[in-house]
């Protein structure tokens, strides 16, 4: 059984950082693709962006530009940098890690965005 656990959530002023982390356990981490998704209130939840074992990283155009994600399979560990952030940028962030029918989430860490 794959378990996630995030970190990095937080309050932070327009145009800061934060680097969320969610890392794994129970699982071959390099074999999965990875993502990070937001849930704003009031909204649906939103692919932010993806890292896949092989391809292409992609973004929401929302991001691009301003988020990073990045993957250490030694660490198994997947991480979102996010800079110049918005207010718009404040929702509950989720970590998912999937390869075929296996499909995991994680908990859930606040962001908000904030003066």
């Amino acid at each position: 059984q794959v378990q996630l656990f995030e970190s990095g959530g937080g309050l932070v002023q327009p145009g800061g950082s934060l680097t969320l982390s969610c890392a794994a356990s129970g699982s071959i981490f390099s074999i999965y693709n990875l993502y990070w998704y937001r849930q704003a209130p009031g909204k649906e939840r939103e692919l932010v962006a993806l890292i896949p074992v092989y391809g292409t990283i992609n973004y929401a155009d929302s991001v691009k530009g301003r988020f990073t994600i990045s993957r250490d399979n030694a660490k198994n560990t997947v991480y979102l940098q996010m800079n110049s952030l918005k207010p718009d940028d404040t929702a509950i962030y989720y970590c998912r890690i999937s390869r075929g029918i296996s499909d995991y989430w994680g908990q859930g860490t606040q962001v908000t965005v904030s003066s």
